[in-house]
Formats: C-alpha cells, sequence, structure tokens
C-alpha cells in the first residue's frame, strides 16, 4: 500500500527504485511513465541514462495496455481486474484518509468548538441549578462560589433541613461548611417537596457532569496543541492556537498565511467595514487574547500584536513543515517535546524582552490571567472564607434584631 500510495503522489518508492537500478545500464531505452510528476522525481535519481517520457503517446500507450490487459497476462480473466481495482481504491482511500496531514488537526478544530459550547452551555445549567435550588436556600448561594462545589452540595445535602447532619469536607474547607451549616439554620427559603428536589438534583448532576467533562476536554486539548503546534502553543498559548487553527481550518492554511492575516484573523468585519468607511483597520483579531498582548497597553497593544503575528507565522511553518510535523511524514519522532518547541520559546522570551522595553515593567508569567489595564486579573476565590463568615455573622445579628423587637413589642 506505502508502494501505491507513493506513486499516487509522483514519489520514488523503494521497490521502484530498485527496479530502475537495475536497469540504469541501458543507454539507449526510453521510460514511459504516466504521471509527468513521477518522471520529473525519477529523472532527478543520480545514476539513471533513461529518459523519462510523459506526453499524449504515453497515454495512449497506457490505455492500450489496460483494454488489452486480459490477453496480455495468462489467467487473468476481466471480472478479477474489476474486483482487484475495487479492492485496491478502498485501500488507497482508507490510507490516504487515515495518513493524511490534513486531517491530524481536526481534533483540535472539533474539541475547541465543543469546549466553546460546553462553556455557554454549563454557565447556563449552573445559574439555573442556583436559582432554581435559590428559592429554597438563597444563603448558600452567597457563601459558595463554586458552581461545582454548588452542585455537589446540592446532591449530597438534599433538603436543607439535612445540612447539620450531612458531612461536607470533602466538598468544602471546614469553615465554609460551618458558615453553610450556620446559614441552614436560620435560612429564609421557601420549603419544596420531594418532586421538586428530585428535578433540581437532576440538573445538578448535569452540572457536575459537564464541568468534569469538561476539564478532561481541556486537558486533552492541551496535549494536543502540545504534540501538533508546539511553537505556537507556547507564543499564544494553547486557546488562543486552537482558535486561529479552526478559524482558518486547518494547521497548513494557518501556516500558509502571512504574519499581516494571522494578526487580523477573527476580525474580518470590522477590517472590510473600515476599508468601506475608509477608517483605521483594526489591529488585532483573535490573538488580542494572548497573554503577551495583554500585558500591553495603549499603542503598545498593536506593536506587541505585529510582533507576536510575525513569530507565529515562522512558528506555524516550523510546525507544519518540520520533519517531525505529519507534512513531514512521522521522520524524527524520537525529538522531545523541548526541542520542539524550541524556537517558539526562544522568540517568546524575545517579545519579552521587549514588552519590558516598552512598558518598563516585569512581564507575568504564562497561564496568568490578564486584566483590560494589563495586569493580572483578580480571579474570584473558590472559597472566600471572610466573606463567608461575615454574611452568617449579619445573618445572626439580623435575626437577633428581628427577635429583639418582637420581644419589645
Amino acid at each position: 500500500m506505502e508502494e501505491v500510495a507513493s506513486l499516487v503522489e509522483g514519489k520514488v518508492s523503494p521497490m521502484l527504485a530498485t527496479l530502475l537500478d537495475s536497469l540504469k545500464d541501458e543507454k539507449k531505452a526510453s521510460l514511459a511513465v504516466a504521471d509527468p510528476k513521477l518522471g520529473q522525481a525519477i529523472n532527478k535519481l543520480p545514476g539513471i541514462t533513461l529518459t523519462p517520457i510523459s506526453d499524449s503517446s504515453t497515454n495512449e500507450i497506457y490505455r492500450a495496455i489496460r483494454d488489452h490487459l486480459p490477453s496480455l497476462i495468462p489467467g487473468l480473466l476481466e471480472s478479477n481486474i474489476s474486483t482487484m481495482s475495487l479492492g485496491l481504491s478502498h485501500s488507497l482511500s482508507r490510507h490516504k484518509l487515515k495518513f493524511s496531514p490534513d486531517k491530524v488537526d481536526t481534533m483540535i478544530v472539533q474539541a475547541i468548538a465543543l469546549l466553546d459550547d460546553l462553556d455557554k452551555e454549563l454557565n447556563t445549567y449552573a445559574m439555573r441549578v442556583k436559582e432554581w435550588y435559590g428559592w429554597h436556600f438563597p444563603e448558600m448561594g452567597r457563601i459558595v462560589n463554586d458552581n461545582l462545589a454548588y452542585a455537589r452540595i446540592i446532591l449530597k445535602v438534599g433538603m436543607r433541613t439535612n445540612t447539620s447532619k450531612t458531612e461536607l469536607d470533602d466538598i468544602l474547607p471546614e469553615e465554609i461548611e460551618t458558615a453553610i451549616k450556620a446559614a441552614a439554620e436560620v435560612s429564609m427559603g421557601t420549603e419544596i417537596t420531594e418532586e421538586d428536589l428530585e428535578n433540581i438534583q437532576l440538573l445538578a448532576e448535569q452540572v457536575v457532569g459537564f464541568t468534569e467533562y469538561r476539564q478532561q476536554l481541556s486537558s486533552y486539548l492541551t496535549s494536543r496543541m502540545q504534540a501538533i503546534a508546539p511553537n505556537l502553543t507556547e507564543l499564544v498559548g494553547e486557546l488562543v492556537g486552537a482558535r486561529l487553527i479552526a478559524h482558518s481550518g486547518s494547521l497548513m492554511n494557518l501556516a500558509k498565511s502571512p504574519a499581516s492575516t494571522i494578526q487580523i484573523l477573527g476580525a474580518e468585519k470590522a477590517l472590510f467595514r473600515a476599508l468601506k468607511t475608509k477608517h483605521d483597520t483594526p489591529k488585532y483579531g483573535l490573538i488580542y487574547h494572548a497573554s503577551l498582548v495583554g500585558q500591553a497597553t495603549g499603542k503598545n497593544k498593536g506593536k506587541i500584536a505585529r510582533m507576536l503575528a510575525a513569530k507565529a507565522a515562522i512558528g506555524l511553518r516550523v510546525d507544519a513543515l518540520s520533519d517531525w510535523s505529519a507534512q513531514g511524514e512521522g521522520k524524527g519522532d524520537d525529538i522531545d517535546e523541548e526541542e520542539r518547541s524550541a524556537c517558539g520559546v526562544m522568540w517568546r522570551a524575545r517579545i519579552e524582552r521587549q514588552l519590558r522595553v516598552l512598558e518598563g515593567k516585569p512581564v507575568l508569567p504564562r497561564g496568568v490571567a490578564i486584566g483590560p489595564n494589563g495586569k493580572a486579573a483578580a480571579q474570584p476565590g473558590k472559597w472566600e472564607v471572610k466573606e463567608a463568615l461575615k454574611y452568617v455573622y449579619q445573618l445572626y445579628l439580623e435575626l437577633y434584631i428581628s427577635f429583639s423587637v418582637t420581644n419589645e413589642s
């Protein structure tokens, strides 16, 4: 199968090279080749004195051979030729589909699309389960910020009245667990039926399942990006890199694009609107979400985006066309990950050095979330112990005041 695939692609296979080597002493003979590309490859072989011919007369000869093949080979039936041709075409199609370089990045395109869809659905489901269970236990939403922990508490506790006798140490820290149990004692929520709770828990199971699957999918996407486009991943990150590949259709299409196209990829509407109205064209598209661009401020964003796109264009060609890439037919599989991403690491260091010169401040490490001001974004804490305790104390104070007013009246 490899021999046939090589001939179809216009390459000289090892078996064909051995056959031609046995005919290299033939000086006056000519070689009829149906494929001009294969003829050029044969002509480049050293020591071959045969003259490859690929023209209309060659096609006529091959057409005649195909028509009279049963009479040229004794015992070969025409029905057998059809069966063998069909089997060979199916096998060749499967071989092409299996080893096609364009199909390697299909997994990345599908994974990033599914990841975006999961984020939307997960946010919708988490918001719905908080609103639904919030009618029964509204105080818990103020204490627990994490959607996964919130859903797991619902599955384990059930009714609010079971909170005091349920151990939540495998889900929450001790301080948060204490705050939850204290809030459950003075909760102002409404009562719900077992049927209501059953439907809420079914929705909570969906939130838990989607969250766990999203974490698994994110790890899978990171590993695939490191394997297929390590230099692009080092420069812009796995999420931005995957979105660039998905937007262009494939890694090879993105590698063929110039740096100016990569810089504004994803901002096509703004680009054509600017060209139509004769305004300034956009300086960045999807690459805006890269951490290096996010750390720049003001006019420096455009400069860093241009530098990053230029280096990403070179890194993409290394990823797509190097010996260890899919296009390189798997050669150099013994190269380790550090060597594969060496170019991306070096260029990222240069851009970081230039960013420090432009901004006059140290650059944040890779993987840190960047806020609109170019600084590290303050992520909402998963467990805000002080806020939770403060909220519980406030509940007790309000309850104490209400009892005091009642007794005085």
